[in-house]
């Protein structure tokens, strides 16, 4: 296993504000994105192999990991199947490939975002930035005099917006962060239709730049996850053309 930490003297020496791990066997490009993530105030650490960026991930639980598509070991599409059984971190995918089926299949394995090489070392930078302002809760009108977002509830669907737990019959249903949030953005609003750029939006806290139809891949999780039959959806209904609504409390 390859395995390296960032190197502290190019770090900013205030405390760390998030984790990262960045995951590429491109060594120098490795070395790049994490002295970006170091001047951001990133505690980072590198991997460039595919078992590496497992064991790391495991020891420093980090807030977003930046995964390499093609990797020796096991390739970052394994990598991300094995974080999903043990991290909520953010994943941002880095590949060559770009095609819509490469950009889906790496979403369908739990990727949050999709950032195709050659890219702005910056602009991903960025790009997480705004994925880590997410908030992590949606107030309901209840908040607004308590201070605290009351739980929703659309039948035996509970949604816990201050723990970010969702439970359906009383047994917790795990989401992924991208899965929650969209799900939060949903619930809050019941009954109102959001366009799937709207959505990507919501959850990302700032524009979007991309192909809108991958909020899918996301609530496709969420339905599978939920027990959910498209053609006669209990809670995420699909508004031809337009994007999705949560049905109102059964």
């Amino acid at each position: 296993m390859n395995v390296m930490s960032d190197t502290s003297e190019h770090a900013d020496h205030r405390s760390p504000e998030f984790r990262a791990l960045v995951v590429d066997d491109e060594v120098a490009l490795a070395g790049i994105v994490a002295s970006y993530l170091n001047r951001e105030r990133f505690d980072t650490r590198i991997a460039h192999d595919g078992p590496a960026a497992v064991a790391l991930a495991r020891d420093h639980d980090p807030d977003v990991v930046i995964l390499d598509l093609s990797l020796p070991g096991i390739d970052g599409l394994e990598v991300c199947r094995q974080l999903r059984t043990f991290s909520d971190a953010y994943v941002v995918m880095l590949t060559a490939r770009d095609t819509e089926l490469d950009t889906i299949v790496g979403l369908s394995v739990g990727a949050d975002d999709y950032v195709t090489k050659p890219f702005s070392s910056g602009e991903l930078v960025a790009r997480i930035r705004a994925m880590l302002r997410r908030p992590r809760s949606v107030p309901g009108a209840a908040a607004a005099a308590t201070g605290t977002p009351v739980p929703l509830t659309f039948g035996p669907l509970r949604i816990d917006l201050a723990g970010r737990d969702v439970s359906l019959d009383g047994e917790s249903i795990p989401l992924t962060r991208t899965e929650f949030d969209l799900l939060a953005a949903l619930s809050a609003r019941p009954g109102v239709v959001m366009s799937r750029r709207r959505l990507l939006e919501t959850v990302r806290d700032g524009p979007w730049v991309g192909n809108d139809h991958l909020v899918d891949v996301h609530v496709g999780h969420v339905r599978r996850k939920l027990g959910e039959d498209p053609a006669a959806p209990r809670f995420i209904v699909t508004v031809r053309g337009v994007g999705y609504r949560m049905g109102g409390p059964r």
